[in-house]
């Protein structure tokens, strides 16, 4: 199952004197552990050819020499491998680590982070020839490659900020490159690396940590004890990060947002919210879902308005955390409750139609709006900044639209979010709030007329002349009174009841502001 049988190669590091081992064949470049010289191997000979970076502790769970087993091999059969190499990126939708993995086959794999899940890719046989130049991608397009339809869901700028361990190529740090990304209904990945040419080219697909059976996780636990820490850069005050995969999170004593995607050890960026939104369920607090519990580790609201509409309406996304499951959102809207999971695939969709397909079933559009995040608490896998926009268009089906599906396109990035309502008494009870019921239940709802038939009508007709004949003054004749005004023009009426309206004004304070999702 693991890699042990493989030829290694072990020589003292040219920098230090320490010794550096290559596992793989194919690796001709790593980086000292001792001393982060970059080295290149030639034949039996060690050459450092600069220094590199000191990878940045993330907590992530994985590390180098820990050994597992792919579910499904090149030949489709269950195979081993070991983490040889890592490589950590910072892009414009902030940073991510790619592990490199050799399989038992001696053959190359990469097992990269993704929106709080994981997927493993392999070199694509797709011929880069018939790829076009890196400018010429756009988040949301629809392509064809190879006989598969894919979407794209990333156009990103990066470079490489570290690297440990052994690496197939020479790794340039600082390069910027770009790496374009697309996904398919069958989830499917492709990602597209333009660091040279021809570009390198990844297909891959969303595997579970557990499903790896990697030997030597990393406790999480043992993680928290630790207590990974340091001082906001605004107010001082002790700041504890309790998530391995946190890229940026909130001061707890001045509410600051604080960037940690470069490393508790690099600049910290933050940027200080006011109008504080009190979110109903507590961070920390557990949830239980299908089973499994969830911990709230992160909360934010959204405001959103309908294109031509000056109406602004808003929302709470909570971040839920399971430690083998990944992460997942509880939305509460004026439409109420529904729990939401980031799609590695992307539903078949193109800009503007009415409806969407994912896994064959067809999915409604309901809204499309403009949505901004105006306040955030807790942890977040992503760098989230307040002010934040996208565009994002909601889809649902089943009865009463209880499936749903949410697109959400930013600058550079497209995800694909699908989930399901939940109700109020659900969802209080899985955090053990029912004494709250009332708070969980939608603040305002859609209006529809009840279905009463005619009766109704005819007797609320009737009740309206009565109520006029009672409101109408006594002794009054109307064709007197317009006998003399029509003979002394100075004549004032009295059947006057005093009131009147203003043309162009409200009738009784009530005006018109449109309609509120």
């Amino acid at each position: 199952m693991t890699t042990d049988q493989q030829r290694s190669y072990t020589a003292p590091c040219p920098g230090c004197g320490a010794p550096v081992e290559f596992a793989s064949a194919q690796a001709a470049y790593a980086v000292c552990p001792y001393c982060q010289s970059s080295i290149v191997r030639e034949g039996d000979v060690l050459q450092r050819i600069g220094k590199m970076a000191e990878i940045f502790n993330d907590y992530s769970p994985l590390k180098l020499g820990q050994t597992g087993q792919f579910q499904k091999g090149k030949d489709g059969k269950p195979e081993g491998f070991r983490l040889i190499g890592r490589l950590q990126y910072k892009g414009d939708t902030g940073s991510w680590n790619e592990w490199l993995a050799l399989t038992d086959g001696n053959e190359m794999a990469v097992v990269s982070e993704d929106n709080g899940q994981f997927v493993l890719a392999r070199a694509s046989d797709v011929p880069a020839r018939n790829l076009p130049d890196e400018s010429r991608w756009r988040p949301g397009q629809n392509v064809a490659i190879s006989g598969v339809q894919y979407s794209v869901t990333s156009v990103v700028h990066a470079q490489l900020m570290a690297a440990e361990g052994e690496m197939p190529k020479k790794p340039e740090l600082g390069k910027p490159f770009t790496v374009v990304e697309l996904r398919s209904q069958d989830d499917r990945v492709l990602s597209i690396d333009y660091s040279e040419a021809p570009p390198s080219i990844y297909l891959g697909e969303p595997v579970r940590l557990t499903d790896l059976k990697i030997a030597g996780l990393k406790d999480t636990s043992a993680k928290k004890d630790k207590g990974r820490h340091f001082n906001c850069p605004r107010c001082a005050a002790r700041v504890e990060i309790k998530l391995q995969t946190t890229q940026s999170l909130t001061c707890p004593s001045c509410g600051s947002i604080i960037d940690v995607s470069q490393g508790i050890g690099g600049e910290l960026r933050a940027a200080l919210q006011d109008e504080p939104v009190q979110p109903l369920i507590p961070l920390g607090k557990l949830g239980t879902f299908a089973g499994s519990k969830w911990q709230v580790v992160g909360f934010q609201h959204r405001m959103g308005v309908e294109p031509g509409d000056d109406e602004h309406f808003g929302w709470d996304e909570y971040l839920l955390y399971h430690s083998k499951q990944g992460f997942q959102f509880l939305v509460n809207s004026s439409d109420g409750w529904s729990l939401v999971k980031t799609l590695t695939g992307a539903p078949n969709y193109r800009a503007g139609a009415s409806t969407a397909t994912w896994n064959k079933q067809t999915y409604e559009k309901q809204y499309s709006y403009l949505a901004e995040t105006t306040y955030v608490q807790g942890e977040f896998y992503w760098p989230v900044v307040r002010g934040d926009k996208t565009d994002n268009v909601d889809f649902a089906r089943g009865q009463d639209g209880v499936q749903l599906l949410n697109l959400e396109q930013g600058r550079r990035e497209v995800n694909w979010s699908m989930g399901r309502k939940l109700a109020p008494e659900t969802v209080a009870a899985a955090f053990g709030m029912t004494d709250q019921l009332a708070l969980f239940k939608p603040t305002s709802s859609s209006f529809s007329m009840p279905k009463l038939g005619c009766m109704p009508i005819i007797i609320g007709l009737i009740i309206l002349f009565f109520l006029l004949i009672w409101l109408w003054p006594s002794g009054c004749n109307a064709a007197d009174e317009r006998r003399k005004l029509a003979a002394d023009p100075t004549y004032v009426s009295k059947c006057s009841t005093g009131s009147s309206r203003s043309s162009g004004g409200s009738w009784g304070g009530y005006s018109s502001g449109g309609s509120h999702k």
